[in-house]
């Protein structure tokens, strides 16, 4: 897999499958110091579809767009008008309890909305943790690794600890770089338990892994509070809470790339600039896509918690 030159139109069509994409202002900068266009991003996004579509399919979609590139004003846009899109854009209507209302969230599922989200200025994809047909039981449990005016060696040591409390209680759990300045690790869960049942025990790993770290980890929500820490963000299994896709782009300077690693990278050597929308495809014609098993059977709650009892 290798990136196309830069896109020479301001506007132009592409056939995907049956449907014909109007894509436009394809020669819009939007990393301006990279010399990042908007038709380079529509590019990346029509080559990783093959691999970034298993971890989005079925999954509501919170649309954060870029109109601009990252430099310019951006919102969120979680509910469409089926009326304006195209009739092949398939959405779902979800109550919002926030809201009161139900809320059109987009679904994507196959490589022409992945791209017509692109064209939309949608520079990150952000899916559910849950898909339809189980919209209330996720299929991943998320440990968000969001660090505050400290080194990201400390995050890295941070992910180590993670996982050696997994492996502690037979959990088997996979990284990822966030695409920012912080790590996402997941433990798949394969959709057999509600959002609390996941969100209270993402908080149990998260204490436990603070009082190893009380140093340099925090629960505190609040950046002010936890300056030189790295948060142990438990509150993402919450239903309607969205991350960083695998694979997907950040509106982030040199277009980094949340990317999956093997534990064998996660460092204090690592660096998570290095995974970008340039180098990515780089890395899957070597290694190929190794976060398969986080959309797999998953793990068991009920023995991981008598583990934990037992350690008491």
């Amino acid at each position: 897999m290798t990136m196309a030159k830069k896109s020479e139109t301001i506007n132009k069509d592409l056939k995907v499958g049956k449907v014909t994409l109007h894509l436009t202002n394809q020669q819009k900068l939007y990393w301006k110091n990279e010399g990042i266009t908007k038709g380079e991003l529509v590019e990346y996004y029509e080559k990783i579809a093959s691999v970034m579509l298993p971890y989005l399919k079925d999954r509501p979609e919170s649309m954060h767009r870029f109109p601009n590139g990252i430099s310019g004003p951006a919102f969120f846009q979680k509910d469409i008008d089926p009326s304006k899109m195209p009739d092949w854009i398939r959405s779902k209507k979800i109550y919002s309890t926030s809201n009161k209302a139900n809320v059109n969230y987009l679904l994507c599922n196959d490589k022409a909305t992945l791209i017509f989200m692109a064209n939309l200025g949608c520079i990150e994809i952000n899916p559910w943790n849950s898909r339809l047909g189980t919209l209330d039981n996720p299929d991943w449990l998320v440990i968000d690794l969001d660090p505050e005016n400290i080194a990201f060696s400390e995050v890295t040591k941070t992910a180590i600890v993670v996982r050696k409390v997994c492996e502690e209680i037979d959990i088997e759990c996979y990284p990822k770089t966030s695409g920012s300045r912080g790590m996402h690790i997941y433990i798949p869960l394969g959709a057999k338990y509600d959002y609390d049942i996941v969100r209270n025990f993402a908080h149990l790993v998260a204490e436990r892994v603070n009082s190893r770290l009380p140093e340099i980890t925090s629960l505190i929500r609040s950046p002010r509070k936890r300056q030189k820490k790295v948060y142990l963000d438990y509150l993402q299994n919450s239903k309607g809470q969205t991350l960083a896709a695998p694979y997907s782009v950040r509106p982030k300077p040199g277009a980094t790339v949340s990317t999956p690693l093997a534990w064998s990278e996660v460092t204090a050597r690592l660096d998570p600039s290095a995974y970008t929308m340039k180098t990515i495809f780089r890395r899957l014609d070597k290694i190929g896509d190794i976060w398969k098993p986080v959309i797999g059977r998953g793990m068991n709650i009920e023995r991981a918690l008598k583990k934990l009892e037992n350690e008491k």
